[in-house]
């Protein structure tokens, strides 16, 4: 036997209302933005510690607080007991209409994710020093000491002969007076042998007892260099740089000092060093000898044989053209090199620098192959700057 359905009535014989199942609205996932956490100075610091220094201008964006700490000696001082110390490639210009010297350093090229990343590329731009107006300068008086950067006989004036020392802290950018050489020099060859610079040529009256000085970085004191050959020396120091310990300088004649062992030698000018040295551009890396020509390309100098060869490998490197300013600089250990070529877009007003980063290897005891690490353009500039040099520094 089967039952009609019986339905709920109130005692009224009306039915209640239906009651709607209750269901949860859901609502679009939209993206929340989470304050960053305030931390500890200490925890920061060691944080930003460990990140490469080339990344710091894009980390300086971030706050106010962030800037301050990249600034802070105690930064530098957490990086050096992490052993984070690195090679930081420092570019000095002129530019126009003044020509003023203008400070650049190499750094990473900021939200370079963004874009689609070029093969050979590290995202690489060279960035304007914010700091105060820069010092004269003329590429033999500039040599870096640790993390200082040293402008030699920079005086007010380029062509004047000065005694004049500024340094640049390439921790804070800031520049400051170091104690006056003992002699007035105009473009003086400065070159830094175990952490002493030492200035030889550019006085207006050369002798034995003034035409060179050394300077003691630890102890910021001068003191003169005497030098029997100083006769024959010229005033004027063409090319200089230090190999195993010696200062080589080159003029019309040529000299080496040897500083550990205070002894002369003088350097024929027909040598098959000075032959082989050019004109264009050198750096010395790893004690080693690097020079750029035209016609030869990269070539290093065997002193075990006396004779130039040619640096090999260096796939991916572009070769330059004849009008192209190159620089060849020590970037820790690598070469960097440095060159320009025009923008036809701008109406060939304007030059653009590249730079790459090589690696170097021995391969035996008469072949160095270069490998290309990266290659980038770093810095549009109006086609008559002047390149002055590149140098690195260690922070």
């Amino acid at each position: 036997m089967s039952f009609p359905a019986r339905s709920s009535v109130d005692r009224n014989g009306e039915e209640p209302p239906v009651k709607k199942k209750k269901t949860s609205q859901v609502l679009p996932q939209t993206p929340q933005l989470y304050p960053i956490l305030p931390l500890p100075d200490d925890l920061v610091l060691s944080c930003l510690a460990r990140v490469s220094r080339s990344y710091y201008p894009t980390l300086s964006l971030v706050n106010k607080s962030f800037r301050s700490l990249l600034a802070s000696p105690e930064l530098y001082e957490t990086r050096s007991i992490l052993g984070r110390t690195e090679s930081c490639l420092y570019v000095c210009l002129r530019l126009p209409p003044d020509f003023n010297t203008s400070w650049f350093i190499l750094c990473r090229r900021p939200n370079r994710t963004q874009k689609k990343k070029k093969k050979n590329s590290n995202g690489s731009l060279l960035i304007p020093i914010p700091s105060l107006q820069s010092p004269p300068a003329h590429s033999s008086g500039l040599v870096a000491v640790g993390s200082n950067i040293y402008n030699i006989g920079g005086g007010p004036m380029e062509d004047t002969p000065s005694s004049t020392v500024s340094v640049l802290d390439c921790k804070s950018h800031a520049w400051c007076e170091a104690p006056n050489m003992l002699v007035e020099r105009k473009h003086p060859a400065s070159n830094v042998v175990d952490g002493k610079i030492y200035v030889a040529g550019g006085c207006e009256e050369c002798n034995s007892s003034n035409w060179m000085e050394v300077f003691d970085s630890k102890t910021q004191t001068w003191e003169l260099v005497s030098c029997p050959l100083a006769e024959q020396c010229e005033s004027r120091i063409d090319k200089s740089a230090v190999v195993e310990g010696e200062i080589f300088m080159l003029g019309d004649k040529g000299v080496a000092y040897k500083p550990n062992e205070d002894r002369w030698e003088a350097i024929g000018p027909l040598s098959d060093f000075d032959l082989g040295w050019g004109w264009l551009s050198y750096s010395v890396i790893d004690n080693v000898l690097f020079c750029y020509r035209n016609l030869d390309g990269i070539t290093w100098y065997d002193s075990k044989i006396g004779n130039w060869l040619n640096l090999k490998g260096l796939k991916g490197l572009p070769k330059f053209a004849d009008y192209s300013r190159v620089k060849l600089a020590d970037h820790g250990g690598k070469m960097a090199i440095l060159w320009d070529k025009y923008v036809p877009s701008s109406g060939y007003e304007n030059k653009m620098i590249w730079c790459a980063v090589i690696a170097l290897e021995r391969h035996n005891s008469q072949e160095i192959w270069g490998r290309v690490e990266w290659l980038d353009a770093v810095l549009t500039v109006p086609k008559t700057y002047k390149f002055v040099c590149a140098l690195s520094v260690t922070v």
